[in-house]
């Protein structure tokens, strides 16, 4: 009975020490870096992974895992181009990114900033989001992202709660070109048919949105 009792226990520790060992290696080098290139994730994204919306600077707490290694991975193939992420992308081995991307996915997603609203802002923003532009070939947001934004595996983020200044940003990468790691170019085409209004509006919006459970 007890070898029986032993045997389960090796059984437990072996199946959680690589999940632990990932949570440590995870937590240090959010917190610490890696040494060999890697900066602290937590000077930009911080400890919780709020992000900072001054320095759009985006929410990673409770971001889907894969999306997350997948930006790292684009980071490193100039699909996505960024002066401070790119080299750091491009410091951390595959074993980090996963642990990294994995730590942060952990994270309860932080509540939507207070701020002053915008009212008419919002609702232009709530429009867009939940029915689209159909007049400009623009599809809802939530056709991809999900129902209130909350997202869909590795191609379709969480938005509800992102930084307005961040979402902002991306959809004029896209517009720009400095970012074209979007399935079939889809975020390409939709940012291209928005208007700066049209921007300004749903980022507003869905930064105000809570992520519910799903």
């Amino acid at each position: 009975m007890l070898i029986h009792n032993k045997s389960i226990v090796l059984t437990i520790i072996m199946t959680l020490s690589p999940m632990a060992l990932a949570d440590d290696l995870g937590q240090t080098i959010v917190m610490q870096g890696n040494g060999k290139g890697a900066m602290a994730c937590s000077i930009c994204h911080g400890a919780s992974g709020a992000g900072q919306a001054q320095a759009a600077f985006p929410k990673l707490a409770g971001l889907d895992p894969e999306y997350m290694q997948k930006q790292l991975e684009d980071f490193t193939t100039a699909k996505r181009n960024n002066p401070v992420m790119s080299p750091i992308a491009k410091a951390l081995t595959k074993e980090e990114a996963v642990a990294v991307s994995s730590y942060f996915a952990q994270m309860p997603t932080p509540a939507p900033a207070s701020a002053n609203v915008d009212e008419p802002l919002i609702q232009a923003g709530k429009r867009l989001a939940e029915e689209g532009n159909w007049a400009n070939d623009i599809p809802s947001c939530f056709a991809c992202h999900g129902t209130n934004a909350n997202g869909i595996g590795a191609n379709f983020p969480a938005l509800a709660g992102q930084h307005a200044s961040y979402i902002e940003q991306q959809l004029n990468a896209w517009r720009s070109g400095q970012r074209s790691n979007d399935p079939n170019q889809l975020m390409a085409s939709v940012s291209q048919r928005l208007s700066e209004a049209e921007i300004k509006a749903v980022s507003a919006f869905l930064a105000n949105l809570s992520v519910t459970e799903h």
